[in-house]
């Protein structure tokens, strides 16, 4: 390779490099004020994400921007590929998503265009992978606290900065879909003390703990889940409608977000969770799962 194509090589892949990863949910397919913004269709060892990356500088920071039901919202939550969705960002670099959901309020506390920074979560999907490893790879991630708390915190500070009605914790409890909760299911939760009802967040959470990328959750209250007496019949155009109100927020949510986060190194245990994770001895894993899972354990595993 000549000087010149090295050096060419080297600024793509730079342009290409993002260090803040943010998943855009329903009603928030894209982000504006990227001067530098260039599209990025990329492959995965697990097919295509979602839709293509939008990649470049906001708020001084290198991010990729990926609309996690696509934009035009074409993907059913239980069609989403997690794995590939995740794993993209982390080949740009990514160590710090922020994730953008809607979410049903399971509790009157939390009000419809309310936005929530949860700190649990509670599976009740049936039929999703969510995990990189297996075919001769064995790892058993510490999974106890599944939002990074720097970066829970961070989100919280730039609510408060950016003037939104929040509240700091809760439980958001992850079911299948696309259909809503029904009544019983929804009082169910509510019994249980779940505080927000989704259909995203669980796998995403699990994979970036896997991948050691710090991952939190902004979750915008679009309703109140059909338990309310004001909301028996929840229906997409509310969902939306509220969505549409709350995108400028979520904005500068965000934007106050990526002016505070942190520089590396991390104060947190994310970028280190594979360390006491990996069960399976290296050379016993097949050379394949190696090659393809590298941005991952490459630097646990050669």
């Amino acid at each position: 390779m000549t000087v010149s194509h090295a050096t060419s090589a080297a600024r793509e892949k730079a342009m290409n490099a993002a260090e803040i990863g943010i998943i855009g949910g329903s009603g928030l397919y894209e982000m504006d004020g990227f001067p530098d913004g260039r599209e990025v269709a990329l492959e995965t060892p697990f097919g295509p994400p979602s839709d293509q990356l939008m990649i470049g500088t906001l708020e001084g920071r290198r991010v990729a921007f990926l609309a996690r039901h696509a934009r035009g919202h074409r993907l059913l939550p239980s069609e989403l590929n997690f794995r590939a969705n995740v794993f993209a960002l982390k080949r740009l670099g990514v160590d710090a998503i922020l994730s953008v959901s809607a979410v049903g309020s399971l509790k009157e506390t939390y009000a419809p265009l309310h936005m929530v920074i949860p700190d649990q979560l509670l599976d009740r999907t049936r039929q999703r992978v969510s995990t990189f490893f297996g075919r001769g790879l064995v790892a058993h991630v510490a999974f106890a606290h599944p939002f990074c708390p720097v970066l829970s915190g961070t989100l919280a500070d730039a609510c408060a900065a950016a003037g939104a009605t929040f509240h700091r914790g809760g439980t958001y409890v992850c079911i299948e879909g696309p259909q809503f909760s029904t009544r019983a299911e929804s009082e169910l939760y509510r019994s249980w003390g779940m505080d927000l009802v989704g259909m995203t967040n669980l796998q995403e959470a699990k994979l970036a703990r896997e991948a050691e990328i710090c991952y939190a959750t902004l979750a915008m209250v679009t309703d109140y889940d059909c338990w309310h007496p004001d909301h028996d019949s929840v229906t997409a155009d509310q969902i939306i409608a509220n969505l549409v109100k709350n995108a400028a927020t979520a904005g500068a949510v965000l934007r106050a977000a990526l002016r505070a986060l942190p520089a590396a190194p991390r104060p947190c245990e994310c970028a280190s969770a594979l360390e006491q994770a990996l069960v399976t001895p290296a050379e016993l894993v097949p050379e394949a799962v190696k090659r393809e899972l590298a941005p991952i354990i490459g630097k646990y595993m050669k």
